[in-house]
Order: C-alpha cells, then sequence, then structure tokens
C-alpha cells in the first residue's frame, strides 16, 4: 500500500490523515463497508464530539492479561482511557445506528469501579486507601521541609558569596545549588556535576536526611502501587474477551472520526465503492493538487487510452482516476460531486508509471515493462494504470504487442487506463467496442495545453507546436514537418479538426444550458403567478358567496317580521346585500378579449390561443398556461416568439391520442396537462389517452386529475375497441 501510495502522490493526504488518529492503524476497516459507510454517514451530521485520547496500542498488554500476568500501571490506565470514552459516547450517541452500536457495549461494574481509581494525570488517586493517602501526605510534608531547609541555606550570608544565583536545580531528581569554586568552607555537600560554565551543582548535607525520609516513602508508594496493579490485573484477566471487544471497538470508533473530522475541516465527501466496473467521477480533485483543476470522466468501458500532447495532464488524469478508486476502497474522504459519482470496488489497484530499468539486476526498461505486464495474467478484478504503455521499445512494434495484450486482458475483466503519445496503438483499439478513448486539449492560439480533455477522439501529440513554443527555430520545425511525412500530417489535421467539431459543440451546449435555465426560471414564475391569481379568485368568489348568503338571511327574516315596516327594513337590506354582490360579480368582469389578443398575466405577457366559457390559454415564451379570463388584462407590447410544437388533427376519425405506458404517476400528470392544454387550443372535442391497467394506479391518477380538471364536458372507460379500461376517453 505505502508503494501503490507513493506512485499516486497520496502520503501527503495519509500522513494529514494518520494525524487524527488516537494511535497507528491499518487503512482498512474489517467487516462490510456498507455499514462502515452508513455510520459515516451519521457521524459527519453530529457536532461537538469529544475527539478519542491518545493511547498506545494494547496488543501486548492483552497477551499478559490471557496469561494472568501483571500489568504496569500505565498500560491499566491506558484501557481506562478507552473505557471512559466509551462511557462519555454512550451519553452523546444515544440515536440511530450509532446509539445501538453504544448500547451493545455494556462495561462491566468491576471495571467500571477501576475507572474511578485514577485521575486525570493516570495516577492513582490518594484517596482510595488511607495508607495511600497518609504517605501522600508525608511526602508533601517533606517536600515543604526540604524547601524550606534550602531556604535557609541560601540566605546564609557566607554561602552568598558563592551562589551563582538563587534557583533550586534538579540534577538526576536531586535538589542542588549552583555553587562557585571554594564553597567547601561554608557549605558541605556532595557534588551532582558541572554547568558548562564550569559551576558545581551541590547536594548539601543538611538535607540529605529528609531526602532518605522521602525515598524511603516512594519505595513504600511503589509498593502499594504493585498491590494495586496485582489486584486490577487480576480483575481484568477475568474481563479479558470483553477489554479485547472494546478495544476494537476504540479502533474501528477512531477509524470513523478521523475519517470525519479529515472531512469536516477540507470539505471533502466520501463514496462508498460499489460492486461494479463503471468509474463515473464528476468534479474530483487530486489531494496533492493546488487549486486543482475538477476532472469528470464516464468509464464505464474495459480501457480509457488517453493520447495527446505532452505536459498535457495526461499522467495527473490517470493519477487521479487510480487515486478515487483508492480512496473509495478505504472509505477515505475525498473532493469530489459524490451525488453524481460511481466508483466501483476492486479487489487490487495496480499502478504501473515508473521506469522499471535496474543495472544492478541488468534489468532494462522494456524488460521491467514485460516482468509487470506477465503479472497482469494472473489477476483478476483488478485496475490497472499504465503510463507511456510503449515506453522502452519501438512504438510501432510495442502498438502491435501491446494491441494484443490489452485484447487478452479484457477478457480477463481488467479494467485499464493508458496514456499514450502515439496514435498507432489508439488507432488499432479505437474501433473496439470494450475501448474508450481520451484527448488532451491544446490551445494552439495561445501554445499551451488547457489541462482539459475530449471523450472518444485520439489527441495530437503537438511535437513540433510544442518545440515552437520552446524556441526551437522555425526552419527546423518546418524540415522536420517535410520529413514526417504529408499523409501523416493530414491526419493530424483531421485529428484537430474533429477536436475543434467537439469543442464548438461542448459551447453550443453550454449555452443551450443557460438558456434551459432561463425557461425553468419563467416557468417557475408564471406558476406561482397563476397560483397567486387562483387564490385571488377564490377569495373573490367567497366574499360573493357570503354576500349572497348574507342577502338570503336578512330576506328570510324580513318574510318571518310581523311588522311591516320593519319587514319593507330587512328587504331594503337584502337588496343592499344582494347589490353589493352584484358589484363584486362586475369587479371580476374581464375585458373584450378575443383570441390573438396580447395580454398582461401577472408579470409575463403572451397571446390568447382560445377561450371557452370564463376560461383562457394563453401562449407565454413558449408555455401553454390555461387561467381565468377575468385575470388578464390588455397589453400592447408583444410577446416573444419562441418554437412551439403544435398538435395537429389526425385525418383518421380515431380522435388525438397520448400514451402514458410506462410514466411514473408524476411524469404522466405532467405529461396529460400539456396535452389537453394542447388539444383545447386547437379546438379539438374528443381525445384519448392509454394508461394501461397493470397495478391500477396511473388509470387511478389519471382519472382523479380529470376529476378536477377544468374545461371537460365528461370522461370515463375508452369502448372495447379503443383499449376498454386502459384508456379513458375525454370529451373538452
Amino acid at each position: 500500500m505505502n508503494a501503490l501510495s507513493s506512485k499516486l502522490d497520496l502520503e501527503e493526504y495519509l500522513h494529514v490523515l494518520s494525524g487524527y488518529f488516537a494511535r497507528k492503524k491499518p487503512l482498512f476497516i474489517e467487516g462490510d463497508s456498507k455499514i462502515h459507510y452508513k455510520f459515516i454517514k451519521e457521524l459527519m451530521h453530529i457536532t461537538d464530539i469529544k475527539a478519542s485520547p491518545e493511547v498506545a496500542n494494547l496488543d501486548v498488554p492483552l497477551a499478559h492479561l490471557s496469561k494472568q500476568g501483571v500489568l504496569k500501571i500505565y498500560e491499566i490506565y491506558t484501557f481506562v482511557q478507552i473505557i471512559n470514552y466509551f462511557t462519555y459516547l454512550k451519553k452523546i450517541l444515544v440515536e440511530d445506528r450509532l446509539g445501538e452500536w453504544m448500547r451493545k457495549i455494556e462495561i462491566p461494574d468491576e471495571i467500571a469501579e477501576i475507572c474511578q481509581y485514577f485521575n486525570e494525570k493516570g495516577e492513582l488517586k490518594s484517596t482510595i486507601d488511607d495508607t495511600f493517602l497518609s504517605i501522600e501526605q508525608a511526602l508533601s510534608r517533606i517536600k515543604e521541609e526540604t524547601a524550606q531547609a534550602l531556604r535557609r541555606i541560601m540566605s546564609n550570608t557566607k554561602l552568598s558569596l558563592y551562589l551563582v544565583d538563587r534557583q533550586v536545580h534538579y540534577i538526576n531528581n536531586q535538589e542542588a545549588l549552583l555553587l562557585r569554586g571554594g564553597f567547601n568552607h561554608v557549605i558541605k555537600g556532595s557534588v551532582l556535576g558541572r554547568s558548562s560554565s564550569g559551576f558545581f551543582y551541590i547536594f548539601p548535607d543538611a538535607i540529605a536526611s529528609l531526602k532518605s525520609k522521602e525515598s524511603a516513602l516512594i519505595d513504600r508508594k511503589e509498593e502499594l502501587i504493585y498491590t494495586y496493579t496485582k489486584k486490577i490485573s487480576t480483575i481484568f484477566s477475568k474481563y479479558v474477551k470483553f477489554l479485547s471487544f472494546v478495544n476494537r471497538e476504540f479502533d474501528r470508533f477512531d477509524a470513523y472520526y478521523a475519517r470525519v473530522m479529515l472531512a469536516k475541516e477540507k470539505d471533502l465527501e466520501f463514496v462508498l465503492a460499489k460492486k461494479t466496473n463503471t468509474i463515473t467521477l464528476h468534479k474530483f480533485s487530486h489531494p496533492a493538487l493546488k487549486d486543482p483543476k475538477p476532472i469528470s470522466i464516464d468509464f464505464s468501458k474495459h480501457v480509457l487510452m488517453i493520447t495527446g500532447v505532452n505536459a498535457g495532464g495526461k499522467t495527473m488524469f490517470l493519477k487521479s482516476i487510480l487515486s478515487a478508486a483508492f480512496l473509495s476502497k478505504y472509505l477515505l474522504p475525498m473532493k469530489i460531486d459524490a451525488n453524481h459519482s460511481e466508483i466501483g470496488a476492486f479487489k487490487e489497484i495496480n499502478a504501473i508509471l515508473d521506469d522499471p530499468q535496474n543495472v544492478k539486476n541488468d534489468i532494462s526498461t522494456f524488460a521491467g515493462r514485460m516482468g509487470e505486464f506477465s503479472k497482469l495474467f494472473s489477476k483478476k478484478d483488478t485496475l490497472v494504470g499504465i503510463d507511456e504503455i510503449e515506453l522502452g521499445t519501438d512504438a510501432d512494434e510495442a502498438a502491435s504487442l501491446f494491441k494484443v495484450i490489452i485484447e487478452n486482458l479484457i477478457k480477463k475483466d481488467i479494467k485499464i487506463i493508458i496514456t499514450t503519445h502515439h496514435k498507432r496503438l489508439a488507432s488499432l483499439l479505437a474501433t473496439h467496442e470494450s475501448v474508450q478513448l481520451l484527448a488532451a486539449i491544446y490551445d494552439e492560439k495561445n501554445q499551451r495545453p488547457t489541462y482539459e480533455f475530449i471523450n472518444g477522439t485520439i489527441g495530437k501529440s503537438y511535437a513540433f507546436e510544442t518545440a515552437l513554443r520552446y524556441k526551437i527555430p522555425p526552419a527546423i520545425i518546418q524540415e522536420a514537418r517535410t520529413i514526417y511525412g504529408e499523409d501523416k500530417e493530414k491526419l493530424n489535421e483531421l485529428i484537430q479538426k474533429n477536436i475543434d467539431l467537439e469543442l464548438q459543440m461542448r459551447a453550443q451546449s453550454r449555452e443551450l444550458d443557460e438558456k434551459l435555465k432561463d425557461v425553468q426560471k419563467l416557468k417557475s414564475a408564471l406558476q406561482d403567478e397563476k397560483e397567486r391569481s387562483q387564490r385571488e379568485f377564490e377569495n373573490s368568489t367567497l366574499k360573493m358567496q357570503k354576500s349572497f348568503n348574507k342577502a338570503i338571511q336578512e330576506a328570510k327574516e324580513a318574510i318571518k317580521s310581523k311588522d311591516v315596516k320593519e319587514g319593507h327594513r330587512f328587504l331594503n337590506k337584502a337588496h343592499e346585500f344582494k347589490k353589493a354582490a352584484k358589484n363584486v360579480t362586475l369587479s371580476q368582469k374581464s375585458e373584450d378579449l378575443k383570441i390573438g389578443d396580447r395580454v398582461k398575466y401577472g408579470n409575463s405577457k403572451g397571446v390568447i390561443q382560445s377561450i371557452k366559457k370564463d376560461i383562457a390559454m394563453i401562449d407565454c415564451d413558449g408555455i401553454t398556461m390555461r387561467v381565468p379570463l377575468v385575470s388578464l388584462r390588455r397589453s400592447g407590447n408583444p410577446p416573444t416568439k419562441p418554437s412551439r410544437v403544435m398538435i395537429t388533427k389526425p385525418r383518421s376519425n380515431s380522435g388525438v391520442t397520448l400514451d402514458l405506458h410506462g410514466l411514473r404517476a408524476d411524469e404522466a400528470i405532467e405529461k396529460l396537462d400539456k396535452f389537453l392544454s394542447d388539444a383545447l387550443i386547437n379546438g379539438f372535442d374528443e381525445v384519448l389517452v392509454y394508461h394501461g391497467i397493470g397495478t391500477g394506479k396511473l388509470a387511478y391518477a389519471v382519472k382523479n386529475f380529470l376529476s378536477t380538471y377544468p374545461s371537460l364536458v365528461s370522461f370515463g372507460d375508452a369502448p372495447a375497441k379503443m383499449g376498454g379500461y386502459g384508456a379513458t376517453l375525454i370529451r373538452l
């Protein structure tokens, strides 16, 4: 793996990733990658999780426990750190798969109690034992007495002439004073060493007794600690299977956590490797590149052959595809549009990129390459990248040889990416159904590579253009062109024309995409306006109904009244409400509009195509809309006239038909709505819609839509000869 990551320029990326791990571990996560992927995706949505503690490998301590051995105090504390971290995670992660996982980790009470023995420094707490507490207190007193004794010594006026400084120095964990020569007349002590300036580090005899007591107490403390390590190790031995389990689970969670932290910090995404032979990358950027130009490729065939200009990015394109497969294989985050990308799961990834020539082993470039190719015939489910495939031998001979080799590797279902400068091999394999061509683009006007690629064609090497760019005299280049041959130059011209045509089509495609976006925005705006007008119309209708109901109620009260004057008053009031209702109706009255008039509907302008009762069909920039006639206002400005496909009435008497077979319900309803609008515009009285019987969902959706559709006379099952239950006859 190290050799492959080096070839793919992923070493720095992996070094950064390793900084997130709590301890060194393999990249591969054992188990089902789909399950790992789901855990990682869940973890991506959780914030503020405390980082896992940095801990040592516990394989050796676990082996000791299995043999009833006694662990060192720091080894015990490493287990304690892991268990404490899971105790913390069990409180934080309580939902979904992560919560379910944490609930499966049940910490035994004896183990949990041991975790309470330690402080955050990894030391046993003095409160766990009375003897331990008394030793700690005695050591504290001795340290204070030692400090006071040293202060008294340094305050001696006779000694002050010999003191270099008034600091207490620690030499081999012993307190010492830094003195000048001749000190032995004023202080007794042991020389522990000399400074770089020639001064003496002196351990005073006056504190020797205190240090002796301290040493004895420390020995007692170490004995007590050893007693506890034996006790704890005995308990741990009972739970060695649990400790092995929790140790593995810690590595598993740490592997997830490191990947997620890297992804969040660098704004990366994950792509789960699937059981497919396809590699589809969308906006992938290689981690080693600074300000990279993202690549996109749909590599669905067995062989991808990349040709074209030198220094045009062919090798990095090859490395990028292999790197994406590598990162996906090990569930590592990458810079990519994951929603539009798909990467196959390959058992092995092989990169043949370097010159294998080795003088010591007497291996030539070509011989080394043949050795690497020979290994491929024993491989299965492998992705291979080969840079400069003809390296080390005659290009024409190599083209014939590699054609046969590649065709046989295709039969073994091996996926291959190839870069080459030579067109002969590309020409030999161009018509093979399993070979995909990709050409690096060169900007002839500015005389530089663009680091972009065109799918489905062979690229020029641009050797003459590159030489001219690097100041080779034009006369020499012209002579070289003559030697190269007129036929070959014509082939280059043909290739260039093909490339230019592809670039032109790309530009047109981008322009059409922009226009399509504008149409979609207009359609959305018109839909919003339609809904707003519909709400206004419904509100006006509701007000009118309320006014009528109120007028009727007042009239009833007038009839019931025995008082004639009171009756007249109620009748007058009823007439007032009726007049108000009439005003509402008049306010909704439309202008005197007819077919062909230019009208304004909200912020949109269009032309009236048809009018039926109080509903008008208008054409707004190629989009047909059915709107209330009262919502239209006359417009003096002509609308745009985009091309539009209209329904034409058939010659037979079978009527206009629409086939919805194979469509989803939402797709079918959208198509049916457009169909009926066009039918109304063209004045058709009867149309036939085929939807089939099947599960009945599509037929139900159609009839449910028609039940609320205005401007329909009737609809129902078609006669048997016209489709029966599998079709609906609609009368407009």
